[in-house]
């Protein structure tokens, strides 16, 4: 079971060296292709996975700090949601020790950043994701968000084939998988690339966290505000490596998570530095935020309880 300790006040001084926050892994990169024209970026081709570097070992859960700043769908109040521009930029700003992405299945299999069923609300295109081949899918372009600071232009999306390729062992990836019948192809690509202790693997459904678990993938399962006045939760314990909680949920409910022997809560979609000091002093040990540049920025107030990541 999980102890918790006592209570740490972070300082302004102290904040960032506790979460830490620092771009320890972030490394230049070459020119952009026109697919990904904001983004230092050349992704692999999807068929010829990059392995680790010899001299650096994959980076894995097991080394993320006491507090672990999320970048959600790459952080989508400071770049475009689930593109290669915006996971490259998140990741070389060092603001996030995790980088979210979320992934659906085309027509023909191929799993795609896409966090919609539908084009519409992200794309120059409309309709269903899941119609879409690869051939089709390299037509669609992003349509960034004008509220966006920074200049962002219209990109391909993303394959999670060069995702993984592209950060493979870089950095924590979490992929939530969108589809449920997608995670059988998601194991085939992580466990390929060695990556199965540097992806996290998300889903509502504790059915597909589980079946996640049993693939041999690191399992997270999220849960919202309503399901977490009912959940129990230390039956997700044997198969979960991450609860995912939602910052909304009252005050027992995240202490009742935090107490469920699972090692790491975090919570999402944390926005605002008053609602990551919630969190944080209620026992969450992370946050999945839209907007990592900020929090990175703005110290802790209050204490923090900073419990060891201990299993078992």
């Amino acid at each position: 079971m999980v102890t918790l300790a006592a209570p740490v006040t972070l300082t302004a001084v102290t904040a960032l060296a506790v979460t830490g926050l620092t771009p320890a892994h972030a490394a230049p990169a070459p020119a952009a292709p026109a697919a990904f024209p904001h983004a230092a970026v050349t992704p692999a081709a999807p068929s010829a996975p990059a392995a680790p570097r010899a001299d650096r070992s994959p980076v894995t859960v097991d080394a993320l700090p006491p507090v672990v700043y999320t970048a959600h769908r790459g952080g989508a109040l400071e770049v475009p949601e689930n593109t290669m521009s915006g996971l490259v930029a998140a990741y070389q700003r060092g603001t996030a020790q995790v980088l979210d992405v979320d992934t659906r299945m085309l027509r023909d299999g191929t799993l795609v950043a896409m966090h919609d069923r539908t084009l519409d609300r992200t794309t120059d295109k409309t309709g269903p994701v899941r119609k879409l081949t690869l051939k089709e899918w390299r037509q669609v372009r992003s349509r960034p968000d004008s509220a966006l600071r920074d200049s962002w232009r219209p990109e391909r999306p993303p394959t999670i084939a060069e995702v993984l390729d592209r950060f493979g062992g870089k950095v924590v990836l979490m992929l939530e998988a969108k589809d449920a019948d997608s995670v059988r192809t998601l194991a085939r690509m992580v466990h390929r690339r060695g990556l199965t202790r540097s992806v996290l693997v998300n889903s509502n459904k504790p059915a597909v966290a589980k079946r996640a678990h049993q693939l041999g993938l690191t399992a997270q399962l999220w849960r919202s505000y309503q399901q977490m006045r009912t959940d129990r939760f230390e039956r997700f314990r044997p198969y979960v490596a991450v609860l995912d909680v939602d910052y909304r949920a009252r005050d027992e409910d995240l202490k009742r998570a935090v107490r469920s022997g699972i090692p790491r809560v975090w919570a999402h979609t944390v926005n605002t530095p008053k609602q990551r000091d919630r969190v944080l002093r209620l026992g969450c040990n992370g946050v999945i935020t839209d907007a990592p540049g900020l929090l990175s920025r703005t110290p802790v107030q209050g204490p923090v309880r900073a419990r060891p990541l201990s299993e078992g």
